[in-house]
């Protein structure tokens, strides 16, 4: 699929004639594509783990601030074991995703099969110490819990 986008990127730089024929073309490759976008695989895909998000680019390599910020709070919790889907590989998943938590933004967050919320509510747990407690519900200990000690110090 990210071949079909740098074709069409390519060719809206150079203003080509052939936009509209690559367009067409990755339009035909979605709609023969599986069956990601229905809600019983996505319904698979969030349950599949403790720990679910769905964000653009992936958490070596987000490609948008806020799919950033998500991974950048997971890492700071020390939360490394976690199942994170592109959602720009895949347009299907990616409306798919949004249908199935009726929230209409990327990334989306999921513990345990819930849905969380996005990057400003999982921002908002982070701040408030929610956060802690809700990975602590699902057995994970945040990293920050063994830094707090050590900063107090400072």
């Amino acid at each position: 699929m990210s071949w079909c986008l740098s074709k069409v990127s390519a060719a809206v730089l150079r203003g080509s004639a052939r936009t509209q024929q690559v367009c067409v073309s990755l339009s035909a490759r979605r709609w023969l594509s599986s069956d990601s976008g229905k809600p019983e695989h996505v319904d698979g895909l969030v349950k599949k783990d403790k720990v679910v998000v769905f964000i653009k680019g992936t958490p070596a390599q987000p490609m948008c601030g806020f799919s950033n910020a998500v991974v950048q709070i997971l890492r700071m919790h020390g939360v490394q074991d976690y199942a994170a889907y592109n959602v720009l590989e895949d347009q299907d998943l990616r409306q798919g995703i949004k249908n199935y938590s009726n929230w209409p933004t990327i990334p989306q967050v999921y513990f345990n099969g819930e849905f969380v919320g996005g990057c400003d509510i999982l921002l908002q747990m982070h701040q408030n110490g929610d956060l802690v407690e809700e990975l602590n519900k699902l057995g994970i200990r945040s990293a920050l819990l063994d830094a707090e000690p050590s900063q107090e110090k400072k």
